[in-house]
């Protein structure tokens, strides 16, 4: 049986008490060495944009390098798998997006657990939207739907799995009870481009990709699924405004670090990406992603991202979504 090291003329609560102000010393010292940031998605997207801006930061608020690895790949699984796996101390840091709240649900093995993970801060987000070619006569989401209860409709995203199709999924056939028929694309951008060539009907996704068209007129914002409109496109009226009150999806950009991580330590992550979202040259290049920034101290962050994991779990689920793998 191990024992405590005998200390002369400290007696046994004077020790326990010594034991409490050693044991911290680590997380005071925080960070102590560069931090990897893992963002689980490929370079270029609004991620690894959020990542990029936050980490040129970080190193002058912490005093350390930060080091930034993509490593896209099984819906932002593959980055995940490697922080949860990482020394908890801080030193590691994931960033990712609304896939941490949603894989739980859609994956049987993921390679990691939901709760090995925990969020240290989530930085910004972008709600989800339907979008249709000018050429399409409904002129909002509610006609969008009368439209599909007719006969079906067409419509594409990023593919099955992604949050904007499971966000789309939920409203036209629980909630709105429309015909629609998914057309999967190996990305955005490739949906996008069918619509612009009015090949398909509409088109769910995050706003942030389609602002430019928006804004241009190439394209019509009928829907978003947020509960107020967005400032970068005025124009598009969320889902209330067309009798589908109470419909929240989103997605948003995170960082977290492994669930063992001392308290202190994700404090101190939390406050100074906090810090940093606050600059106004840094909510400049969030707004390029058409991302709304998000602040809230630990228990806050941790409170939104419970109840953004219970809310994709149960879409998922009422879908029969899981995926076997």
């Amino acid at each position: 049986m191990s024992h405590f090291p005998f200390v002369p003329g400290i007696s046994a609560v004077a020790l326990a008490g010594l034991l409490v102000h050693i044991q911290p010393v680590a997380a005071q010292q925080y960070p102590s060495q560069s931090i990897t940031i893992i963002v689980a998605a490929a370079a270029g997207g609004f991620a690894d944009g959020v990542a990029r801006a936050v980490g040129e930061r970080l190193n002058e608020k912490l005093g350390q390098s930060i080091v930034i690895e993509n490593r896209g790949g099984a819906a932002g699984n593959l980055g995940a798998r490697a922080v949860a796996a990482s020394k908890p101390d801080g030193h590691t840091v994931l960033v990712s997006t609304t896939a941490m709240a949603i894989n739980g649900s859609l994956y049987k093995n993921m390679g990691y657990r939901t709760a090995d993970i925990t969020p240290a801060a989530i930085v910004g987000s972008a709600p989800e939207s339907i979008v249709v070619n000018p050429a399409n006569p409904a002129k909002n989401l509610r006609e969008f739907i009368e439209a599909a209860r007719k006969k079906p409709v067409e419509y594409g995203s990023a593919g099955v799995g992604s949050g904007s199709f499971i966000a789309a999924e939920y409203l036209f056939k629980v909630v709105a009870k429309a015909q629609t028929v998914h057309v999967p694309f190996p990305g955005g951008a490739p949906a996008v481009t069918a619509l612009l060539g009015n090949h398909i009907q509409a088109v769910a996704a995050t706003v942030s990709p389609m602002v430019t068209h928006i804004q241009s007129g190439k394209l019509r914002g009928i829907g978003l699924a947020s509960a107020k409109r967005h400032p970068v496109v005025p124009g598009v009226p969320t889902y209330g405004e067309s009798g589908i009150p109470d419909f929240y999806a989103a997605s948003w950009v995170g960082f977290f670090v492994p669930s063992k991580t001392d308290a202190k330590v994700v404090a101190r992550l939390n406050s100074a990406i906090n810090e940093i979202i606050r600059e106004a040259a840094v909510q400049d290049r969030l707004k390029r992603f058409a991302l709304e920034p998000m602040y809230g101290n630990p228990a806050e962050t941790a409170a939104f991202f419970k109840s953004e994991v219970g809310r994709w779990g149960k879409m998922v689920t009422t879908l029969g979504m899981p995926i076997d793998k």
